[in-house]
């Protein structure tokens, strides 16, 4: 990490110790993955997914049933996971397009800036060292003559992998000691395997280790042959096969794909297990599984995430802002994802948390978990988790849930959505009459939109959580607040 920031956390923080009666610092591995929805693990039971090491993590550790992202795309969702605030507040609203990307234009500059105090920051503060293997894609350093975007400018010692928002799954450009390198093989294995040497290298001391896989990201083949295997032969079940027009042969061929690049990222998962048992770590390693964002294979008509694309025999011809076959969107599907804890004498195997929990939250977890302190002027809009996970219960959990995503790339939807345990309201205050209102209960897959329902009760819930939005947008300073005006 960047000396000079380094030693300034040093002065700002004041340092705690682990809790929970650990003697040491426990090692945290976060292995955080790319388009992954929580439905296509075994343990979130889908009985087609093969994820045999996943499904172990779950069966010791905590899972999590409701946990959901603030915005279901790449760079944003990894903005409040790195600082437990909204994305807009740091003005990263879609993805950011990468050098040789098709909307990248010479001269962009956008990234998380340096200002911006990341949990990783302050787990070094604490002792740690910290190592991100894999993807970054908050701001590429090709960017910058000085590397302000690279992630040891942001609390990472050590940094392997891909800085921008995608590459090949197969013989991939990376990033290693500071210069990027045709690599050869699967990327999420080479990827794996600098993680181990991570940990090798660093099982002396407490470190954080940061996996981001890009897996199962498309494109998911190829795949190893033991990933492919479990689906060689299978007709897979897929989620809505009489929507209308639904392109099934595609959808069907497109299951299978995404589901072995899963069964990749599950076979590396035992690897990075394996090493922490055959080195004696595991017992004081903390193991965090989850996602940036979820998918749609087919769910209402669509694939993709929360910039989703139709998957029907024709595509929808293109309106004002929307690009033909686009369908922007806050579809439960595209915000929900896995969220698994394993931690060894504190958290009791098996448990099944059904609190709505957000990637805001991960940050103060985490560094609760490391026996730290959170900096005292950040800004933390997340909630620590942890007595969640030991089983202890938290009668004011609020349950609801606040979402953004103004849709840049391709197409243009100003989207805000809140949600409670029951309704949803989705706003798109570029063009109101996408406006969508489900409910919940009734109506889990949101495939009856009820926002012209004329009923008083229907019409209260939309004036209510309409309120909600607005107040949300108003307490982060939402940028769109200005262009509204």
């Amino acid at each position: 990490m960047d000396t000079i920031k380094s030693l300034l956390f040093a002065a700002l923080f004041c340092i705690g110790h682990a809790g929970n009666g650990q003697t040491k610092k426990p090692n945290i591995v976060f292995i955080y993955t790319d388009d992954q929805a929580s439905w296509t693990l075994g343990c979130y039971n889908n009985a087609q997914a093969y994820t045999p090491n996943i499904d172990r993590l779950a069966k010791e550790g905590a899972k999590f049933s409701n946990a959901l992202v603030t915005t279901p795309v790449c760079s944003p969702a990894r903005v409040s996971l790195m600082t437990s605030q909204y994305a807009s507040e740091y003005g990263v609203l879609d993805f950011i397009p990468q050098p040789g990307h098709k909307l990248y234009k010479a001269g962009d500059d956008l990234g998380l800036p340096l200002k911006a105090i990341t949990f990783p920051e302050v787990l070094a503060a604490a002792g740690y060292t910290n190592g991100l293997v894999g993807k970054w894609h908050v701001g590429d350093w090709d960017q910058s003559a000085d590397k302000k975007y690279h992630p040891t400018r942001h609390g990472y010692h050590y940094f392997m992998g891909l800085t921008g928002g995608g590459t090949s799954p197969l013989n991939p450009p990376l990033e290693v000691d500071g210069v990027v390198k045709k690599m050869e093989g699967l990327t999420d294995d080479i990827l794996t395997g600098y993680a181990l040497n991570f940990i090798k290298d660093n099982a002396n001391n407490p470190f954080l280790l940061s996996l981001h896989l890009r897996s199962p990201h498309s494109a998911w083949l190829p795949v190893d042959d033991k990933d492919w295997q479990p689906y060689e032969n299978m007709d897979p079940i897929i989620p809505n096969p009489d929507y209308p027009d639904l392109d099934i042969v595609k959808v069907k061929k497109r299951m299978k794909e995404y589901l072995a690049s899963v069964s990749g990222v599950d076979r590396n998962v035992g690897r990075i297990m394996k090493a922490l048992e055959d080195m004696g770590l595991s017992n004081n390693t903390i193991v965090i599984f989850t996602s940036d964002h979820g998918y749609n294979m087919g769910h209402n008509g669509i694939e993709h995430k929360g910039n989703g694309e139709w998957i029907t025999k024709n595509m929808p011809a293109a309106t004002k802002n929307i690009a033909k076959g686009s369908r922007p969107n806050l579809y439960d599907n595209s915000l929900r994802v896995p969220a698994i804890v394993r931690w060894p004498g504190v958290i009791k195997p098996g448990i099944v948390i059904k609190e709505t929990i957000s990637n805001l939250d991960w940050y103060p977890t985490v560094v609760e978990m490391a026996g730290a302190k959170l900096p005292e002027k950040k800004i933390v809009r997340g909630r620590n988790m942890l007595p969640l996970m030991m089983g202890k219960a938290q009668k004011n959990w609020n349950n609801d849930f606040y979402a953004e995503y103004s849709m840049i790339n391709y197409s243009q939807a100003f989207m805000r959505a809140y949600r409670t345990s029951e309704w949803k309201l989705i706003r798109d205050f570029l063009d109101p009459k996408r406006d969508e209102l489900y409910n919940l209960v009734k109506d889990p897959a949101e495939s009856t939109n009820l926002i012209a329902v004329k009923d008083p009760k229907v019409q209260k819930t939309i004036i209510e959580l309409d309120a909600k939005i607005k107040a949300n947008m108003k307490a982060i300073n939402d940028p769109l607040l200005k262009q509204l005006n």
